[in-house]
C-alpha cells in the first residue's frame, strides 16, 4: 500500500497543499520552518494515534485562523485503491473516513501501516521509558494492528482503578471487574510486544545492512511481580492493591515495562554509545522493523525520516538510500537541501518545499 495522492486543507503551516506520489521515495527538501515536518506529520496522521509529533487535534489546525483541518488520502496497492479523510473542526477530535464511511482511528492500522523516525527520538535510550515504550508499541501494532485496541482498553480500565485508588474506595467487587479488564488487556499488550522484539531480531539477524544490529530486552521494574499471563497479573493487581491505593495509581503492568538495547557487535548499552551510534542503531531498528514486516506479506510499510540525512555521512546516506529502494519502501524523507538526497537521484521523486506568503508551497521538481 503506498500514498498515491496526498491534499492537506488548513494543516500547520499548509492552507493548501496536493500532492501525487509512486512507489518511490519522496525526497522533500527546504529551509528550516519551511513546513516539510509538516508534511510527514500529515502522513503519520494516516496512523492510529497522535501522530509523530504527539499533538492535540487543536494544535494541528493552521493559525491564526484556525478554521479547522482536514488530510485527505488516496492509498493503492495490491489492485485496491482506498480514500482516507482524517479531520477536526475547532474544539472538536479527530475524526476518521475510509472510503466515504466513518470509521474508529484504530481501523487505519488494518489499511496501512505507517513507521517513523524524528529527531525527537535520538534521545531516546536515554531518557525516560515512557518513550521507549511508546517506541516498542508502535512496532507492536506494526505488527498486530489489534494492539492499538489492546493498549487503549488497559489505559482506559487503569484510568478508572486509578481514580478508585485516589478515592479510597475499598469495596473489592469495584476493583475485580476493572483488574478482569486490565489483565486480559495486559497479557495481550506484553505478548505483542515480545512478538515485536522476536520480529526484529529475526530481521536484523544475517540481514545485509550498513547499519549496527541492536539487541532488544523488555524488562519489568525490580518491585513488579512476574506476571506472564492474564491470571497471573491479575492476581498481582489484587494482591497489590493497598500499595497502589497508597501510592495513588497502579504500580503493577505494562505501563511500567522498559525497553532495553545494546549494540550487539560491541556488547555495549546503547545508552552508553556515541551519538551517532545511538542513531545508526535506532535507524537499523526502523529498517529491521521494514524488512519485517516486508517479509511478512510482501508488503513493505511507508516510511517517515525527519531531517535523518543531516545525521549521517555521504557513503552512509547512500547505503540507507539502497536499502530502501532495495526493499520497495516509499519512504518520505526531508532535508534542509536537495544535495543531501543526491545519491538517489531517479530513484526518488524530489520536492521543493518553501515559505510563501499564503502559507507553505510544495512543488515536484527534477532530481539533481
Amino acid at each position: 500500500m503506498i500514498l498515491a495522492e496526498l491534499r492537506l486543507n488548513h494543516f500547520r503551516s499548509h492552507r493548501a497543499l496536493r500532492l501525487e506520489a509512486d512507489a518511490r521515495p519522496v525526497a522533500i527538501f527546504g529551509p528550516n520552518g519551511a513546513g516539510k515536518t509538516n508534511i510527514l506529520e500529515a502522513v503519520s496522521l494516516l496512523s492510529p494515534g497522535r501522530g509523530l509529533r504527539r499533538a492535540a487535534a487543536e494544535d494541528l489546525a493552521r493559525r491564526p485562523a484556525a478554521p479547522g483541518w482536514k488530510i485527505r488520502a488516496t492509498l493503492s496497492g495490491d489492485g485496491d485503491v482506498h480514500e482516507v479523510e482524517t479531520f477536526a473542526e475547532p474544539g472538536q477530535s479527530r475524526s476518521v473516513t475510509i472510503d466515504g464511511k466513518a470509521a474508529p482511528q484504530a481501523a487505519l492500522a488494518r489499511l496501512v501501516r505507517v513507521l517513523w523516525l524524528v529527531p525527537a527520538m535520538d534521545r531516546l535510550w536515554i531518557e525516560a521509558a515512557e518513550g521507549r515504550r511508546r517506541f516498542l508499541d508502535r512496532i507492536a501494532m506494526s505488527f498486530v494492528p489489534g494492539h492499538a485496541e489492546a493498549a487503549l482498553a488497559w489505559e482506559k480500565a487503569m484510568r478508572e482503578r486509578n481514580r478508585l485508588l485516589k478515592e479510597g474506595v475499598r469495596d473489592p467487587s469495584w476493583y475485580a471487574a476493572l483488574e478482569a479488564r486490565m489483565a486480559e488487556a495486559g497479557a495481550v499488550i506484553r505478548a505483542n510486544r515480545h512478538h515485536a522484539v522476536a520480529r526484529l531480531a529475526a530481521a536484523q539477524d544475517g540481514a545485509d545492512t550498513a547499519f549496527p544490529a541492536a539487541a532488544l530486552a523488555i524488562a519489568d521494574p525490580d518491585d513488579a511481580p512476574p506476571a506472564e499471563s492474564a491470571a497471573d497479573l491479575e492476581a498481582a493487581l489484587a494482591a497489590g492493591r493497598s500499595r497502589d491505593m497508597a501510592a495513588g495509581r497502579t504500580l503493577t503492568g505494562p505501563h511500567r515495562s522498559d525497553l532495553s538495547a545494546s549494540y550487539s557487535a560491541k556488547g555495549m548499552e546503547a545508552a552508553q554509545c556515541s551519538t551517532g551510534e545511538q542513531k545508526a542503531l535506532l535507524i537499523s531498528l526502523v529498517l529491521a522493523n521494514a524488512r519485517a514486516l516486508a517479509q511478512e506479506d510482501g508488503v513493505p510499510p511507508i516510511l517517515l525520516l525527519d531531517e535523518v540525512a543531516a545525521h549521517l555521512d555521504r557513503g552512509r546516506r547512500a547505503a540507507l538510500y539502497d536499502e530502501i529502494c532495495a526493499m520497495g519502501i516509499q519512504a518520505w524523507m526531508t532535508g534542509t537541501g536537495p544535495d543531501l538526497f543526491a545519491e538517489l537521484g531517479a530513484r526518488a521523486q524530489h520536492v521543493a518545499v518553501s515559505e510563501g506568503a499564503a502559507g507553505s508551497v510544495a512543488a515536484i521538481v527534477e532530481s539533481p
